[in-house]
């Protein structure tokens, strides 16, 4: 009987949400993501001095990143808020895993 009742839940649950669809890019707590254009990601490439793999990764599955649609080897700059900085600026290289 137990396993009918949780089949039964889970199935109201997947329900609920595929009716409730947010956009995640508005949420408060979320920053900025945009991608980099390829002239703009090999500018920033440059200035670093560094590879596109030596930037820290973000995954292409990640949500934020399949909303903006990156694809695996894009640039992708965060833009979030900071007490003491204000604003900071931080890239992340798309990877497809």
């Amino acid at each position: 009987m137990a396993s009918k009742r949780r089949s039964k839940s889970s199935a109201k649950a997947k329900n609920v949400r595929r009716k409730v669809k947010i956009n995640i890019l508005e949420h408060e707590l979320v920053p900025k993501h945009e991608v980099l254009a390829p002239e703009e990601a090999a500018k920033v490439i440059k200035e670093l001095g560094v590879r596109p793999e030596q930037l820290p990764w973000i995954r292409a599955s990640d949500p934020i990143v399949r909303e903006i649609g990156a694809k695996p080897g894009d640039i992708v700059r965060i833009y979030r808020k900071s007490p003491t900085a204000g604003e900071s600026v931080a890239y992340r290289y798309v990877v497809g895993y």
